[in-house]
């Protein structure tokens, strides 16, 4: 896909995030790689409002080079690209679920949701917690370097998820996902659900792959 399709559909694909209550006023970012930097959407821009034109364009050493300034979590997204040269695109929202998932005390750092469903496990997998960095902090980045190389997603505390992808249509779909489990495990909490067990999970990798 070329960077004049990838521009519109970072715009596209914002929008329907935006428009189905997935982030609000202009919280959340996206970014995609390209082959000699990335493109990310713009600081205080709204997901359901982006022009392709004024998308933010960084070189590969993450210096800003075309368009509005970039988000201030570049910092995040450069680093889990660092981490995961597999990964094309990068989705960061503020959704409610998997943000309230974040803020609770008894929440697994390790892994922030249980095995809930296959398509949970085949998107997203084992998700750890970032422990809380204000917005914008390049120490975030540190911190998610230790755990990227290893898992397609992240969760900062009190903030929200952070979903890599091999296409910014496979990071949306991931994201959506991981925002649903948040939502079934919160709806499920207290009633002891049935999870998916260590040999269930070991085949579905083995069928699909590790996200």
């Amino acid at each position: 896909m070329n960077e004049t399709a990838l521009r519109e559909q970072i715009c596209t694909l914002g929008q329907s995030l935006f428009d189905r209550g997935l982030t609000m006023g202009s919280s959340g970012n996206i970014s995609v790689r390209l082959d000699s930097g990335w493109l990310m959407t713009p600081t205080n821009a709204c997901l359901g409002r982006l022009d392709p034109a004024r998308l933010t364009r960084l070189d590969d050493q993450g210096r800003h080079v075309d368009g509005d300034a970039p988000t201030k979590e570049q910092y995040l997204h450069t680093a889990m690209y660092a981490e995961r040269p597999q990964s094309a695109a990068i989705v960061h929202l503020h959704s409610t679920h998997s943000v309230a998932v974040s803020c609770l005390p008894d929440t697994d750092p390790h892994n922030c949701l249980p095995p809930l469903t296959a398509y949970y496990m085949m998107r997203v997998g084992r998700l750890p917690l970032i422990p809380y960095h204000e917005p914008g902090d390049p120490a975030v980045g540190d911190a998610v370097r230790g755990l990227a190389g290893q898992h397609a997603a992240v969760l900062l505390a009190n903030h929200g998820p952070v979903v890599a992808g091999k296409s910014l249509e496979a990071a949306v779909y991931a994201t959506e996902e991981l925002e649903e489990t948040a939502k079934l495990h919160l709806l499920l909490r207290g009633h002891n659900p049935r999870t998916l067990t260590e040999a269930q999970i070991a085949s579905l990798h083995d069928t699909f792959g590790r996200p």
